[in-house]
């Protein structure tokens, strides 16, 4: 499986991409960040960002993209830029019929470091470790991204496997009811 991952943000939009399958060594294929000026206009900034990913979804193909989920933070104009960048990366996968998953900051934080409250330098030093690198991917946007992407791949199968399981309930519970 390889997976897109996506930090969102308007200045610096973390990517990375992700090989592997659960329960084995996974392989890093890129990283890096979408920039655009602070000082510039919104709409700018947001096509900046959708060319951005466009580059990495041709490039790296990836069959999945991870996008952290928006959650709600004090300062409404970070998570409204936020929200920005994350819409975008959600379109741009859309638009290509890839699917997107959302997970939120403490599903990674858990899913690579075991803690839902781990730190930036906790994650950056897992994210090296579980890709085997020689040093942590700077700025930490992208070792964010490379965590969402790692955090999909594990997580993805017992997903799966749940929304089956939820099917076939719904599956059975109406074939009840119609015959009741």
């Amino acid at each position: 499986m390889r997976v897109l991952g996506v930090d969102p943000g308007l200045t610096r939009c973390g990517v990375g991409v992700v090989e592997g399958v659960a329960g084995r060594p996974l392989t890093l294929r890129g990283v890096g960040v979408v920039r655009t000026p602070a000082d510039a206009d919104l709409g700018s900034r947001l096509v900046a960002i959708e060319q951005g990913i466009e580059q990495w979804l041709d490039e790296h193909r990836p069959e999945f993209v991870a996008v952290e989920r928006v959650f709600s933070q004090h300062n409404v104009r970070t998570v409204m830029g936020t929200a920005q960048a994350s819409a975008v990366a959600m379109l741009c996968a859309a638009r290509r019929g890839i699917p997107v998953a959302l997970h939120t900051p403490s599903e990674v934080k858990a899913a690579v470091t075991g803690s839902g409250r781990a730190d930036k330098a906790q994650i950056g030093a897992m994210v090296t470790r579980l890709l085997r690198l020689d040093a942590p991917p700077k700025p930490a946007d992208a070792a964010d991204a490379l965590a969402l992407a790692i955090c999909h791949i594990w997580r993805a199968p017992a997903q799966n496997r749940l929304q089956q399981a939820v099917a076939a309930h719904r599956t059975a519970y109406a074939s009840k009811g119609r015959t009741a």
